[in-house]
């Protein structure tokens, strides 16, 4: 029945080839067992003016989006440099307040290859930056860190869709005394549930003076599914997007309310399940280019790291059939509650009586969404 709906939707089969120019813009497309699909390892909001877009538009974006402070003072920016050039991620502080949460793909081709030449972590000034400024622009207050040693999960391949996708960065020292730090959600029953999302990504597309990622944003989602999910028999699991585990790698479509941009619910219509949503409606968002390695938050912990986006075309919810972070578009996450003992392992070790300073510091009230399930 799967291969008649195949045939019914008339999906397009093409093979592109993986092309990378950095560790953060590699993208990857292919065609298997009939189904097209591009994807990219790269927030855009659904309410009018989204996260954002260049002048004479709205470079502030709606205020839905902009974050509180101190609730988000741990979420960095990252700049990222290698011999091909510089590329910008985001990440998390952890509770040690010397480590950083991110993807592996904003530092690393796979474990064992290469470091970057250099990594700079920025940290918003005390009470967080305006939503007019951009924190690679160096304004007054930012607090910049370099990072000294990076640990990569042995099991990351270097491909886009990849359960592994994650990366500790040791800082060169403590981050400042406003920085909140944020401990790992570690249910491992999180689909159907609603969560946070930040990042310091593109606002929108265009040219200008003014930056496309720097400026940090957040905004709401639920974890439909993973490609591991039991309904799906294997089928996105067998070599589907390539050779590395994906069985635990999460996904969200960004719905704008339309059943016909619901990615999740048409892909889940192909294997006879009724799960169509049609979204969280103008606190819905979606990860674009520089958000990778953010934080999703459950309860005020950290639930997973934003690795990828992923389209199936047009035909398949895309509303434009490009993977530009539009409706219909899927975005992947590492989930933390597979890689808890990994990230522990990586972490400072303080002394017992500094235990309690840190956490005076660290674990400051948040913003976050209770959880939710899907009916």
């Amino acid at each position: 029945m799967f291969k008649e709906n195949i045939v019914k939707a008339g999906i397009a089969a093409s093979v592109i080839s993986i092309s990378s120019t950095s560790y953060a813009n590699l993208i990857t497309s292919g065609e298997s067992k009939g189904l097209s699909w591009t994807a990219q390892s790269l927030l855009v909001g659904a309410a009018e003016g989204g996260t954002g877009s260049f002048p004479p538009f709205n470079p502030f974006g709606n205020p839905l989006y902009h974050p509180t402070f101190p609730n988000y003072s741990g979420v960095v920016g990252m700049l990222v440099n290698q011999a091909t050039g510089t590329s910008s991620c985001s990440g998390t502080l952890l509770q040690d307040r010397r480590s950083i949460l991110t993807a592996a793909h904003c530092v690393s081709d796979g474990a064992g290859s290469a470091n970057p030449l250099a990594t700079t972590v920025f940290f918003q000034p005390e009470g967080g930056l305006s939503p007019a400024q951009f924190i690679y622009s160096r304004p007054a207050g930012v607090v910049e860190v370099q990072v000294t040693d990076y640990f990569v999960h042995q099991d990351y391949t270097g491909e886009v869709i990849d359960q592994n996708d994650i990366a500790i960065l040791r800082l060169a020292d403590y981050a400042p005394s406003w920085a909140s730090s944020y401990g790992l959600y570690e249910d491992n029953n999180i689909m159907g549930q609603q969560f946070n999302v930040a990042g310091y990504g593109r606002i929108g597309g265009g040219t200008g003076s003014i930056p496309a990622s720097g400026r940090l944003r957040q905004g709401n989602n639920t974890y439909d599914f993973a490609w591991g999910n039991d309904a799906f028999s294997g089928f996105f699991t067998d070599s589907f997007f390539g050779t590395a585990d994906v069985e635990f790698s999460y996904v969200s479509d960004f719905d704008s309310g339309n059943l016909l941009n619901d990615a999740s619910g048409l892909i889940a219509d192909l294997f006879e399940l009724d799960a169509f949503d049609l979204g969280l409606g103008e606190l819905e968002a979606g990860v674009a280019p520089g958000d990778s390695g953010g934080p999703n938050f459950i309860n005020e912990l950290i639930s997973g790291v934003n690795s990828y986006g992923l389209g199936f075309g047009s035909r398949l919810g895309d509303t434009d059939g490009t993977l530009n972070s539009s409706f219909g578009e899927l975005s992947g996450y590492v989930p933390t509650f597979i890689h808890s003992d990994f990230i522990r392992s990586n972490l400072v070790s303080v002394s017992t009586p500094n235990i309690f300073a840190l956490l005076s510091l660290g674990l400051l009230g948040l913003f976050l969404p209770s959880k939710r399930r899907k009916n």
